[in-house]
């Protein structure tokens, strides 16, 4: 028998007695692949030792020819046991992937957090509020009217189209361009007027309508808004029919045009710097309240505005009991004289606004805190002179003095001033108007105050 012949049996021995050892071995219960190939390698080792090393080329999915001379590159892991007790299988190599990996190092690395927003610091801010307009004019004729408008028609230097303004209807008969100015002109029964008979008057009534329009064609937006002015003219009923003579009396004719104008008058609450309506009518006892009274005219005639008396009391009923009046005969400001208080009319800056300041007040023994004020305003022409009937003034150290820098009227104050009657012609050109204001809540020192 040749030596080929003896290596072949010595092989198919081998694979034989392979094959039998593992049957006997999955018979058995304790048979695990990493038990069991030790045994059958060195049966086949002991087989005949003195066989020469038969080379093999190494094949990782063949356990058989595994060579074992060598030792393994990489530290084995023992197989993971599950909960029933046998060795659960790493497929995939997962276990011994774990070992390679290294140290972990700390991870540095976070989230960037969001930046905070800006605080906005206290900014001291007044509300700014709009002060109206002197821009329209009318003049009452004998059979028509004739009212003049200002295109800066709300005083905010922005000059309006033409075509946004009508009266009754009408479109405006003229302009003067290089004084920005529209003119209407209609007779009394024409322009959408309206006609009211009274005992004594004949009144008629205009509209002079402003509406706005696009800022630009195509952009639905407007920066105005719309307005009606009433305009009307007074005609008087009663004429002398008589055949005796009559003697002409001398008005100067500002003063006849003062008589036939449409007057609004005002009292408003201010802020110290005098600019704006106050938006508060909270006070604190000895604060100082800024009080301004005015006028709205649309004439061209030179106006003054006066107030004539001033009552204060707890309720609208200027009646009511108590009140105190601290600006009587004909326009003396008597808080400070009967007080010693800080009231006082300011100095004239402008002919129809006047100014005055009063220390704040509580009515004794009303718990409320609520003051109302009920004023007498009257108007004449700026031409008509300073007079103890018409006139503002105040008391001080040196005495009684004149918001208008006339002194020498006020020397009535402590005595009577007004020695005319209702008849006389200086007191018939005057316009009146009664205006209230309240309540003012004036509350104590360390009460409600934060």
């Amino acid at each position: 028998m040749g030596f080929w012949q003896v290596g072949f049996g010595m092989v198919f021995l081998l694979a034989l007695g392979f094959s039998e050892a593992l049957w006997r071995a999955k018979r058995s219960s304790n048979w695990t692949p990493n038990n069991s190939l030790p045994r059958v390698l060195s049966q086949v080792q002991q087989t005949d030792s003195r066989m020469s090393p038969i080379p093999q080329r190494y094949d990782p999915s063949n356990l058989v020819f595994a060579p074992q001379r060598f030792p393994a590159p990489f530290p084995v892991q023992t197989p993971a046991r599950n909960e029933f007790g046998k060795p659960s299988r790493d497929l995939l190599g997962v276990q011994s992937k774990e070992l390679l990996m290294g140290p972990v190092q700390k991870l540095m690395w976070s989230f960037p957090s969001l930046p905070e927003e800006p605080q906005q610091p206290d900014v001291p801010f007044d509300l700014r509020y709009p002060v109206p307009a002197n821009s329209v004019a009318a003049r009452c004729a004998e059979n028509s009217v004739y009212v003049e408008v200002m295109q800066d028609f709300f005083g905010n230097g922005k000059p309006l189209t033409s075509s946004a303004f009508t009266l009754g209807g009408c479109t405006a008969a003229g302009e003067d361009t290089s004084a920005q100015v529209l003119i209407f002109e209609s007779e009394l029964h024409g322009c959408g007027s309206t006609l009211t008979v009274t005992e004594d008057e004949l009144v008629y009534t205009f509209k002079l309508v402003y509406a706005p329009q696009e800022v630009s064609y195509g952009v639905p937006i407007v920066r105005s808004s719309s307005a009606v002015v009433g305009i009307e003219c007074h005609y008087s009923r009663k004429h002398n029919v008589s055949s005796d003579a009559l003697m002409p009396t001398w008005i100067p004719h500002a003063t006849s045009e003062v008589a036939e104008e449409i007057f609004v008058f005002s009292l408003r609450l201010m802020t110290d710097d005098w600019r704006f309506e106050r938006p508060s009518n909270q006070y604190f006892l000895g604060d100082i309240i800024n009080f301004e009274a005015s006028v709205q005219s649309y004439s061209h005639v030179p106006i003054r505005v006066f107030v004539d008396r001033c009552m204060a009391t707890t309720v609208p009923d200027v009646a009511s009991v108590p009140r105190y009046s601290f600006i009587e005969n004909n326009g003396c400001l008597v808080d400070a004289k009967l007080t010693g208080s800080r009231s006082r009319f300011m100095p004239r800056s402008q002919g129809d606004k006047l100014q005055f300041q009063l220390e704040a007040f509580r009515f004794h023994q009303a718990d409320s805190g609520l003051v109302y004020i009920t004023c007498i305003l009257k108007v004449a022409a700026a031409t008509t002179p300073i007079s103890p009937e018409q006139k503002a003034c105040s008391f001080s150290a040196n005495g009684w003095v004149s918001a208008d820098d006339s002194h020498q009227v006020c020397g009535c104050c402590d005595t009577t001033c007004s020695t005319r009657s209702g008849s006389d012609q200086i007191l018939k050109d005057l316009r009146w108007d009664r205006v209230s204001f309240g309540p003012i809540k004036v509350k104590e020192y360390g009460y409600g105050r934060k």
